[in-house]
Parts: structure tokens; C-alpha cells; sequence
């Protein structure tokens, strides 16, 4: 039996560096294979894009997701958030169990920002319940996050088993530190890093970070390690910092 789980959170930020200066994706993946991690939150996957399929040589011809996926992690899913001309990105989710069940549900609270949560159910090994794993990437202005929040309590509430194995994790894009309460207090959610220093982690930029906009929530689980993954040869791969935490089943 599974009873314990390695998680790990990375916006990618569509596979290149800021600017689009320079391809990253495979310094992305090497990084994520590093983690070691059963289960991969993904954000700003950019699976499809005709002009830099072009303009870098080294693009996967089968798209973002499944490169990343690759021979490590069986099972993977992928919500389409923002559509364009040239392609589309959003979020997605790497796992080494099978992924049973998946809905991408569109969150967006304003026209010129397209968001979403992807909700995917993991048969782990010897549990009788499934894993429940919700990806997010939540806008840049706080109301817009508050009503994002509110739409994925709705959705907990309405398909998730209270006795239910839970983890949320993602770009919360929380500068002020207030979008996570509701999910703490409504929803008997915590997040790692905050309960094991008392913050969420600061993991941007991830050079040098500061602000703490990526986050893990969990609930069915003790938490038994947490670590950013974050300096100067960040540069070359992503702006955020990668968080990963272990996790025991309670």
C-alpha cells in the first residue's frame, strides 16, 4: 500500500524563459525529474504554439504535456484554458497512478484572462478512496481570485467526499496573502509550508524569491517535508521557484 506521497508544484511559464527570450522546456524537465515527485501540478503549459514550434528547433512535436510526461509518469491530463491563433496553454497534471477521472472547468473572471482548475481523480495504490488533486492558476487582481476561490469551494463541496484524500496546488498568484483563508477555515484545508513555518513559501522570482504566490493545500494528510526549489541557475529555466512536499496518509 501507498501510504506515502511526494508532491510537486512548478509554473513553467509556457517553457520559456522571461521575454520568450529563450526555450526552457528541457532544463523543465530535467528539473522536474529531479523532484522526484509521484504527482505534478503543472501551470503555464503551453501545449501548442505555432510560431515558436518554428522559431526553436528543439519543440516537441507531440506537445508540452506529454514531453514532460515522457517515460517517468504514466498518466497524465491536460485542461486548455487560453486559446489563441497560434496555439493554447493552461494547466496540467503529471502522475505515476492512474488518473481515472479528469474535468477541466473554466474559472475566468475576466474576459482578457483566461483561468481554470483542473480536477483529476488518482486510483493510489491499495486506497480504497480516491485521490482527489485540483491544479490551479488563479488571476492577477484579488477579486478576481476571490471569486475564483469561491467557485473552487463550489466545487469541493460539491464533488469531493469531505472523508475524501485531497490536495490543491498551483500559481495562487496571492500577493496579499489572503486568498488561501477560505480554503483554510470553510474547507479544514492546510498548507504545507505554512504548517511547517507559520508562511506559504516565498517562490518569486525564483533567483531570488520573495513573494509567495505558489502554493500546496492538503487535507487527509500529515505533512512530513517541504522544500523550495529555487536560486540563480533559475534563471535559465523559470521565474517561479519549484515546491515539493511529503506526504503520509492520516
Amino acid at each position: 500500500m501507498q501510504n506515502v506521497l511526494r508532491i510537486a508544484t512548478f509554473n513553467i511559464h509556457k517553457g520559456v524563459t522571461s521575454f520568450n527570450a529563450r526555450f526552457a522546456l528541457h532544463e523543465q524537465r530535467e528539473l522536474i525529474r529531479k523532484l522526484q515527485a509521484d504527482i505534478v501540478f503543472l501551470q503555464e503549459v503551453r501545449d501548442q504554439h505555432i510560431k515558436h514550434s518554428r522559431r526553436f528547433s528543439a519543440w516537441p512535436l507531440d506537445g508540452q504535456v506529454e514531453f514532460l510526461a515522457d517515460a517517468v509518469w504514466s498518466d497524465y491530463a491536460y485542461g486548455k484554458n487560453s486559446v489563441y491563433p497560434a496555439g493554447h496553454h493552461g494547466n496540467a497534471l503529471l502522475s505515476k497512478f492512474p488518473i481515472t477521472k479528469y474535468e477541466n472547468t473554466d474559472i475566468s473572471a475576466h474576459h482578457s484572462e483566461q483561468r481554470g482548475l483542473l480536477h483529476c481523480e488518482i486510483a493510489v495504490p491499495g486506497w480504497q478512496q480516491p485521490l482527489h488533486c485540483i491544479c490551479v492558476h488563479l488571476g492577477l487582481f484579488a477579486r478576481w481570485r476571490r471569486q475564483q476561490i469561491g467557485l473552487l469551494r463550489e466545487r469541493i463541496e460539491e464533488m469531493v467526499p469531505a472523508d475524501a484524500p485531497l490536495v490543491i496546488a498551483g500559481d495562487f498568484n496571492d500577493w496579499s496573502m489572503t486568498a488561501g483563508r477560505e480554503l483554510v477555515h470553510g474547507l479544514h484545508l492546510h498548507e504545507v509550508f505554512e504548517h511547517h513555518g507559520g508562511k506559504p513559501a516565498r517562490s518569486f522570482p525564483s533567483f531570488l524569491p520573495v513573494f509567495r504566490l505558489d502554493r500546496i493545500y492538503v487535507r487527509g494528510f500529515n505533512v512530513r517535508h517541504v522544500e523550495v526549489h529555487s536560486g540563480p541557475q533559475f534563471v535559465k529555466v523559470s521565474d517561479h521557484a519549484a515546491l515539493t512536499a511529503v506526504l503520509s496518509r492520516v
